[in-house]
């Protein structure tokens, strides 16, 4: 291999390698960048910077253990925390299709806090001997994922719920006293109050909140200090505790140790876990938003009971139309996430023995999740269900011609009767009282007392 003027020559265990001379990474990244020309999907940059938290919490416990010397543990954490904060995301290149285990990506962290930390303090620092001293792929990868997952949840997504259910009750509330045809099977069914409806898409997002909380607690353990196949070999024994402290220091939540780190390495099912509730959120976001949908169709043929905001032309070819893009967008992010969730059940299967060898996907489809159902619980929380306005005409009109209203006769007249009465409003175009009146011997009173009162319920 020849040095040019736009390589530098770097060795590893393999031989020698070309790397771009202004790369902080060295010939392990560089064999990954060559080796792994996949797809255009990278390592997410939240996943890199937490990375670099995870490896300054370990330098930081290698030096308190007196496992490295002082000022190379202080340098390294310096390093890595430069990582952390998203100071060269440039250096990580890396494939999200790369090795099974993540160490590609690890490998380039290494590097990369290896190459910084010797300019800092102009000393020769190994990326494996020192920057990855009492550490493996094998433990560091599940214990990035772990991390920056429960804090995106926390940070992000738990606040992007809570907003979406403030958002939906405080809208509701406007609502009390708005009757409204219910509808099961998409047809007409006996009456509700727009509260009572809205307040349905709330309850789903407590569970759902209720859930994620629940899994967020298996979340918090992590797998460091298992390094290569949960043994811990080659690591202080109190160096885990001693990460784990210094990880909750940095982020103010409450990691702790796995109870058995051959569990933590060999396989991921707390990821898978969470997925699955996020599945769920995404399933009941789908609902809200396709609820959205139908209640805005229209304007003049469709249900037409509310009105969203006008955000945007909604056609190329048709002048006037427009469309429900917010929930919309969020039905195309649902079906992300659901889809998101399958690749997570299928690569959380590849356990095999002492490791799971899909850690790379499990990263990306999970941070992927969160990452766009907060944004997108924001987006129709303040896009969708706060701007919406009523067409309470279209509502009453509609009330006005719900046959369904006749199961409020049902204790009086019978199940039988009452289909009838409907059968015949239909046929010969009466209204429901006229109907009923033919039919049965109930007063004209007593039968609009009865069927306002199913309107009131």
């Amino acid at each position: 291999m020849k040095k040019t003027s736009f390589y530098r020559i770097e060795r590893d265990s393999m031989g020698e390698v070309n790397v771009s001379k202004h790369a902080l990474y060295g010939a392990q990244t560089q064999r990954a960048i060559e080796n792994f020309k996949i797809s255009e999907l990278e390592m997410p940059r939240r996943f890199i910077q937490t990375l670099g938290l995870v490896k300054s919490a370990c330098a930081k416990a290698n030096g308190m253990l007196g496992v490295l010397p002082k000022d190379l543990a202080s340098a390294i954490s310096k390093a890595a925390l430069s990582v952390a904060r998203g100071e060269h995301d440039n250096q990580f290149p890396l494939d999200i299709f790369q090795t099974g285990s993540g160490t590609s990506t690890h490998m380039n962290a290494n590097e990369v806090i290896a190459s910084l930390a010797s300019k800092d303090i102009n000393e020769s620092i190994h990326p494996n001997d020192h920057v990855n001293k009492g550490q493996s792929s094998n433990d560091v990868i599940p214990t990035c994922l772990h991390v920056c997952a429960a804090i995106e949840i926390t940070k992000k997504l738990l606040p992007a719920i809570s907003l979406l259910i403030s958002s939906i009750n405080k809208k509701s509330r406007q609502f009390t006293r708005v009757v409204k045809t219910g509808r099961t099977h998409l047809m007409d069914a006996t009456p509700l109050t727009l509260e009572q409806e809205m307040s349905g898409w709330a309850a789903q997002l407590i569970l759902c909140e209720t859930r994620l909380k629940d899994s967020l607690e298996r979340l918090y353990e992590l797998a460091i200090g298992g390094t290569a196949v949960g043994t811990g070999i080659n690591t202080h024994p109190a160096f885990k505790h001693k990460v784990i402290e210094q990880l909750n220091q940095m982020t103010g939540l409450p990691f702790s140790s796995k109870a058995n780190l051959f569990e933590a390495l060999s396989c991921q099912d707390t990821v898978v876990e969470m997925s699955g509730q996020l599945k769920t959120l995404a399933v009941a976001l789908m609902k809200i938003s396709n609820d959205l949908r139908w209640m805005n169709s229209g304007p003049f043929s469709g249900l037409a009971e509310i009105t969203l905001a006008k955000l945007q032309p909604g056609s190329s070819i048709m002048p006037g139309k427009i469309n429900p893009v917010i929930p919309e967008a969020v039905t195309m992010v649902c079906a992300q996430v659901i889809g998101n969730d399958t690749t997570i059940t299928v690569a959380g299967q590849s356990g095999n023995f002492q490791l799971n060898a899909m850690l790379p996907i499990l990263s990306y489809n999970l941070l992927q999740s969160i990452e766009i159902l907060s944004t997108s619980m924001t987006h129709l929380a303040t896009k969708a269900i706060d701007s919406f306005s009523l067409n309470k005409t279209k509502i009453e009109e509609n009330l006005a011609n719900n046959l369904s209203v006749v199961t409020a006769l049902n204790d009086l007249i019978g199940y039988d009767t009452g289909a009838k009465i409907v059968e015949l409003a239909i046929t010969e175009n009466k209204s429901l009282l006229a109907a009923a009146m033919q039919l049965t011997d109930l007063s004209e009173d007593t039968l609009m007392e009865l069927m306002d009162k199913s309107k009131n319920t």
